[in-house]
Parts: C-alpha cells; sequence; structure tokens
C-alpha cells in the first residue's frame, strides 16, 4: 500500500511540473447536416476566408487560406466569391449565422481586432459560436454539404502557436 501511495505521489508531482496542454474547443455543428463531411483543417494560422452565396439565398461554398495559402474549396463556387483578409496578428474569434430549410444561409465572422465579414440572408435559426478559452482563435471549420451547398458549419479553437512555440498576440 505504501509502494502505491509513493506510486502516486510521483505521477502527482511530475503531472504539476509539466505544462498544460494547449486549450481547445469545439462548437457543435449548427445545421441540417446532410451529405459528404469537410474540414478545413490545415497547417499554419488562418489568414483570410472567401464566401460565395447563391444570389439571394444559401451558402455555396467556403474556403479557408492559411499563411496566404488557399485551402481546397469546400461544396460549390457558383457566383462571385466575397472574401476577407485578416490583418496582421488579426484572428477570427467569433462565427454566427443562420441556418433553414436544409442549408446555412448567413455566416458572419468576428476578428480579434473587431472587424466583422458578413455573407448571405438573415433567413433561420440563428448559431453562434465562440471559443470557451481566453486567448483561442479559429483554427478550422468543419461540418457537411450535399454538393450544391453547406448544409452544417461547426468550428474547432484552439491557441495559436508558432514554430518555435511561443504564443502569438
Amino acid at each position: 500500500m505504501l509502494n502505491l501511495i509513493l506510486l502516486l505521489s510521483g505521477v502527482c508531482a511530475v503531472g504539476m511540473a509539466m505544462p498544460l496542454p494547449d486549450f481547445y474547443s469545439y462548437s457543435l455543428a449548427a445545421g441540417d447536416g446532410t451529405g459528404i463531411e469537410y474540414s478545413t483543417a490545415h497547417a499554419g494560422r488562418i489568414t483570410g476566408i472567401r464566401i460565395w452565396e447563391y444570389s439571394n439565398a444559401y451558402i455555396g461554398g467556403i474556403q479557408l487560406s492559411y499563411d496566404g495559402n488557399w485551402t481546397t474549396l469546400v461544396c460549390a463556387n457558383y457566383g462571385t466569391p466575397l472574401e476577407m483578409t485578416l490583418l496582421d496578428n488579426e484572428s477570427i474569434v467569433q462565427v454566427s449565422g443562420k441556418y433553414d430549410y436544409g442549408y446555412i444561409y448567413e455566416l458572419m465572422f468576428v476578428t480579434s481586432q473587431g472587424r466583422s465579414f458578413k455573407v448571405g440572408q438573415p433567413s433561420g435559426t440563428s448559431f453562434n459560436f465562440y471559443p470557451t478559452h481566453d486567448g483561442s482563435e479559429l483554427r478550422f471549420l468543419s461540418g457537411r454539404h450535399n454538393g450544391y451547398g453547406i448544409t452544417s458549419i461547426g468550428a474547432h479553437w484552439a491557441v495559436y502557436h508558432t514554430r518555435d512555440n511561443s504564443v502569438t498576440p
């Protein structure tokens, strides 16, 4: 019994000395969620957003830029894309929108510098995503699409670390 107590004491002491893991949170997907799964996960930091909207209707496609490199387009690229480029040390700290009739109809991204980027129609049920830990930012989006439009969207949040493991502001 004494050996077990000493072993557990050692594990607790080592655990206290080790750094805590990065904070991560997930905002559960909003929308009906039919179709094919997607994820925009990519190395680097998000530096831009492109959204395609069917005229006066739902969101047709999403694309994120990581360190200036655009990911593969999620779903459809009908119409003209609307785009926001983030400033240096700016990050996305909130994603809101609306879904209705099986599709995401509106998306709004809010940045750490108070800027916002809104695309789509204000129709349907509202959702609001934000990180649960201070200092976290949007790392990637995931959900489902049916080839015509985005049917669900969820947000993944974490603290961003540079290659030398320092935390950026």
